[in-house]
């Protein structure tokens, strides 16, 4: 099921919510943002998608030149339910990755980790890295094309309608190329006019099993196979096997065309006309080719991207005469873009999405927050219920890993696969603030639509969520207080095995715990005492003589060491991302984020600090940094011709940051609860006339 769908089945039932009683022109606000490219540019690739389905192309508007951008925004053809697994032929298991930890609980922890020295162990450790792994389904391209025979490039991306159109000419002779996606099924669908008669090539890579690239191996050619089962009235059925793995490639053209198998793993669809249009579908499981018009798949995604407009959170910043806020626009209407097609689906998504791979596209968890808090936030928490449902599916899995460690209740691992499995980390897996994730999301949905079903649907995930939290927590009997230990903390440059009290934990604990007796209120049920006395007696927040929050309680060399002054600032996390809470002085925080701002390794950040730092500053009531740190000229904080958040040559494109963004901006205009500011994220100077409609407040 794609998003549109759940959109459709829907209809918000919430009033509408706005700082202006006058309608925004919506599709006038995408249109002026509508990207374009004029010459190639590897960083420039375009997407069109459903949610659960993306393909990425280049300037032809197919995936011609995917060698060229291989190394740029590479030419992915992903989906959700795409994965695959090398052969085990040694029989390594999972408990030959695992190791013995004591961290002062009063029991041993057995925790999945990367071993180094060689032996089954190491062997086993990077095999349930590797795999599963996300596969690419398949390249399709103009056959025969190079670089410079192409030029007169016009692209354009129709965000209003999910169509990318592209203009350029062959060796002089103009080429007209649509393309879009089926909100209804993994197909692309494209029209051709030109009087080239180029071939179409449909090529086939085996996976390459690497952390971070685009997937594709191309001199494995004897270890899959691609079958043709039918080719006849205009359409063919492909299959595809790699291994275990099995999927079908349903292929259907309009005009006077030939299919044919070139290769093992490569077929060309050769037309015989000036205008044709062809659409190739990717599917999990056998069907039979449909007979679907270019004009009806072009008629259903515009209807699908009108939809997505229309209903859901909006801002406008088309009356700001700040010169800032057009860039601001640009990225925010363009991560809403990308965020629908990468970060929407029925499962976490990976970091980049499902564009390519990126440790081995796998879902890290931490990330869930940053990938779709937005979509509640801005009305569209369909979207979001949908990972939210994975999370109820998985339980068995992260009870059983709960238990493997020693816990109460379930347990969330950061770097997880489709069903729920664990990956081998010595950081990962000691990574505790994805826990509290599925809470925050769980409240969001249900603030922006509540509902006695919703909440029963998923009072057992929260309660379980919420054990393991209080279990995991460490009573101190010498200062009467309860203490977090024995974890990885979202700074990842601290240890588990030292590392007590990180602030943001601290803050996300008491947060969450509070939400989870509240759906025990809200349906009828006592408080848990024993959750009351942890969160009366949790520590607070550590702070130097100077009133500044250290990364952690025995993390004294916070300002001293760049250890701590580097990766993320996660202290201000606790009252940004979250709500001011008993455990934060307001006056150490304003001084924490006066120190950030001005002294942070900014260079050694991601893409989602940015966000971190400008919603401690709407909260902090400093407007005008929130906006310097939301577009701070960094190389992370890079935001492309397509809207992706670059961060490095490895990892171009980032939703968390996209994600963020849009968390953000939420923030400055609804605020959150309790807050009297219209628009408290925009300077008062009369500069920033920021038009909203329909976004809801953060906790």
């Amino acid at each position: 099921m794609n998003f549109r769908k759940i959109l459709c089945a829907a209809v918000l039932l919430l009033p509408f919510a706005g700082n202006t009683a006058e309608k925004i022109d919506r599709k006038a606000v995408v249109l002026r943002n509508n990207p374009s490219v004029q010459t190639i540019d590897t960083l420039a690739s375009f997407t069109v998608g459903n949610g659960d389905f993306a393909f990425t192309a280049d300037v032809t508007g197919l995936q011609t030149f995917a060698d060229l951008y291989k190394r740029g925004m590479a030419l992915g053809t992903q989906s959700h339910w795409g994965w695959h697994s090398f052969g085990n032929p040694d029989s390594l298991r999972f408990d030959e990755t695992v190791g013995e930890f004591d961290f002062g609980r009063g029991h041993k922890e057995i925790y999945a980790i990367q071993h180094k020295t060689d032996g089954r162990g190491k062997q086993a450790t990077n095999w349930y890295r590797e795999n599963p792994h996300r596969l690419h389904l398949g390249y399709v391209g103009f056959d025969g094309l190079s670089p410079e025979r192409i030029a007169d490039i016009d692209q354009t991306l129709d965000m209003w309608t999910g169509t990318l159109r592209s203009h350029f000419t062959v060796d002089g002779v103009p080429t007209e190329v649509e393309t879009l996606c089926s909100p209804d099924a993994d197909r692309i669908a494209v029209k051709v006019a030109t009087k080239t008669h180029t071939p179409v090539v449909l090529r086939f890579p085996y996976p390459t099993g690497q952390p971070a690239d685009d997937a594709s191996r191309w001199d494995a050619d004897v270890k899959h196979a691609t079958v043709i089962l039918e080719n006849r009235d205009n359409h063919a059925l492909l299959k595809r096997v790699l291994d275990t793995t099995v999927y079908f490639v349903s292929v259907r053209w309009d005009g006077n065309a030939r299919f044919e198998q070139r290769g093992r793993n490569e077929t060309v669809l050769i037309p015989e006309d000036d205008a044709w249009s062809f659409s190739i579908e990717f599917a999990q499981r056998h069907t039979s080719p449909v007979a679907i018009p270019f004009a009806d798949d072009a008629v259903a995604s515009a209807h699908h991207w009108e939809n997505y407009w229309q209903e859901g959170g909006f801002v406008d910043f088309g009356h700001c005469t700040d010169p800032r806020a057009a860039e601001l626009e640009r990225r925010v209407i363009l991560s809403q873009y990308v965020l629908a097609l990468n970060s929407a689906g029925v499962y976490p998504p990976q970091e980049t999405g499902l564009t390519y791979n990126s440790w081995y596209g796998r879902p890290h968890l931490e990330m869930v927050w940053w990938h779709q808090a937005h979509f509640a936030l801005w009305n569209r928490e369909q979207i979001a219920a949908r990972t939210l449902g994975w999370y109820h599916t998985v339980q068995p899995i992260a009870r059983e890993i709960a238990e493997r460690q020693g816990f109460k209740g379930v347990r969330w691992m950061k770097m997880t696969d489709p069903w729920g499995g664990e990956a081998p980390s010595n950081t990962g897996s000691f990574l505790i603030w994805q826990q509290p994730h599925p809470i925050y999301m769980a409240e969001l949905i249900y603030r922006a639509h509540p509902s006695e079903a919703f909440l029963r649907e998923f009072a057992d995930m929260v309660e379980q969520t919420a054990a393991f939290m209080a279990d995991f927590l460490t009573y101190d009997d010498k200062k009467d207080r309860y203490i977090i230990k024995g974890a990885i903390p979202a700074q990842e440059t601290l240890r588990a095995a030292v590392t007590v009290n990180p602030p943001f934990e601290l803050a996300y604990w008491y947060y969450a715990l509070n939400v989870a007796q509240q759906w025990r209120e809200r349906l009828g049920q006592p408080r848990n005492a024993e959750w009351d006395t942890m969160l009366h007696k949790l520590s607070p927040l550590a702070a130097n003589k100077q009133g500044l929050y250290l990364a952690a309680e025995n993390a004294v060399d916070t300002y001293r060491d760049i250890r701590y002054t580097s990766d993320h600032m996660a202290c201000l996390m606790a009252c940004g991302m979250l709500p001011m809470s008993p455990l934060v002085k307001p006056s150490y925080m304003r001084k924490t984020f006066d120190w950030v701002y001005d002294n942070w390794n900014w260079e050694k950040t991601w893409g989602w600090d940015f966000p971190t730092t400008a919603m401690n500053a709407v909260r902090m009531g400093e407007p005008e940094k929130a906006i310097r740190a939301i577009l701070m000229n960094k190389r992370t904080n890079t935001y492309l011709v397509n809207g992706h958040n670059y961060q490095t040559e490895r990892l171009r494109c980032y939703l968390p940051g996209n994600g963020g963004l849009l968390a953000t901006v939420a923030l400055m205009c609804a605020g959150w609860d309790g807050c009297d500011v219209e628009n408290p994220g925009f300077p008062k100077d009369g500069t920033w006339d920021v038009r909203w409609e329909a976004i809801n407040p953060m906790p």
